[in-house]
């Protein structure tokens, strides 16, 4: 019988216990309530800013769209829906997400909250803002003056 000596990290156990503990907990139901933030895509279309916000099996009437103070915000909560039929069925590993969600994006300024759109598309609801156009912008031109150098 070979022998060896192997060297104790402490550390690596307590990671282990805390990593088994996490487990535990979630697999105890604490996961499914949780808020949790779906992936976006923050595009500039043209003249528009186009928002892809990740929501596969979401249904619409699901999801909330809100512009408040210069802040858009898409949140809202998914249940799980059960039949009769799975009832007694039991989950060894649950990854799809349930519960609350929600994320928010500060927009530019001068945008016509009236002016979104929302459309769903394969799992992906897409938010179309219109930007505002650049004809309040203005170059000024710095103009020396008289006996100043510049320093």
């Amino acid at each position: 019988m070979a022998g060896g000596l192997t060297r104790w990290d402490p550390l690596a156990e307590i990671t282990h216990v805390r990593s088994r503990f996490d487990r535990l907990l979630d697999e105890l139901g604490g996961q499914d309530h949780r808020a949790w933030m779906p992936a976006i895509d923050l595009v500039r279309h043209d003249d528009d800013l186009v928002v892809r916000v990740d929501l596969p099996g979401i249904k619409p009437e699901e999801v909330r769209i809100e512009v408040e103070d210069g802040i858009l915000t898409v949140s809202g909560e998914h249940e799980e829906r059960r039949s009769e039929k799975d009832d007694d069925g039991r989950f060894l590993r649950r990854e799809r997400r349930l519960g609350a969600f929600s994320r928010s994006i500060a927009l530019p300024s001068g945008v016509d909250a009236e002016a979104i759109q929302a459309e769903p598309r394969d799992g992906v609801v897409e938010v179309t803002i219109p930007l505002p156009t650049d004809s309040a912008k203005r170059r000024i031109e710095i103009t020396p003056t008289a006996g100043s150098d510049g320093a």
